[in-house]
C-alpha cells in the first residue's frame, strides 16, 4: 500500500489537530504552519473528513476545526479509508482466473489485505498522538 501525499498530510494534521485543539478549535493555517503543508492543500483534505464526520468546521474569523468524536474512536484505518478510497494493499483481478491466479487471490492477496485493514483499524488517532507525545519525531511507530 503506498499511500498519497493527501493521506500523509491528512494523518500528519489530524495529529496535530487532537494535540492542538485542547477541546476547542484550532485555525486550519496554525495547524499548515505547525506541520509545514500548503493551506490550500489542507483545506481540500479537511473538507473531504468534514463531509466524512471526523473533523467538524466553525466558521468566522475566529473559527477552526475541531475533531468531531474524541480521538480514542477514531480509527486510522477509518482516516486512510476517508482519504484514500479504500484499505487494499492489492486490487484482486478475477478476469481470466487461473488455478495459480485464484490460489494467489484467496491464499494470498485477500489474507494481505485483511491483515493490513485489520492492523490499521485497530490503531486509533489517540494511540499515535500519545505515541507521538511520549517519543516525538525520532522514533518509529510500529504496527
Amino acid at each position: 500500500m503506498k499511500l498519497s501525499t493527501k493521506c500523509r498530510y491528512g494523518l500528519r494534521a489530524l495529529i496535530d489537530l487532537a494535540i492542538y485543539s485542547g477541546g476547542g478549535h484550532v485555525a486550519l493555517h496554525e495547524i499548515a504552519a505547525r506541520q509545514n503543508i500548503s493551506l490550500k492543500y489542507l483545506e481540500q483534505d479537511f473538507s473531504v473528513l468534514r463531509r466524512a464526520g471526523l473533523v467538524k468546521s466553525i466558521k468566522g474569523a475566529q473559527g477552526g476545526y475541531l475533531l468531531a468524536r474524541p480521538a480514542s474512536t477514531i480509527r486510522v484505518g477509518e482516516i486512510i479509508e476517508t482519504l484514500e478510497g479504500d484499505l487494499l494493499v492489492i486490487e484482486i483481478d478475477e478476469s481470466e482466473e487461473t488455478d495459480i491466479r485464484s490460489f494467489l487471490s484467496k491464499g494470498l492477496w485477500t489474507t494481505l489485505n485483511q491483515n493490513a485493514a485489520h492492523a490499521l483499524n485497530s490503531l486509533y488517532l489517540s494511540d499515535l498522538v500519545e505515541f507521538h507525545l511520549a517519543h516525538g519525531s525520532g522514533e518509529m511507530f510500529y504496527i
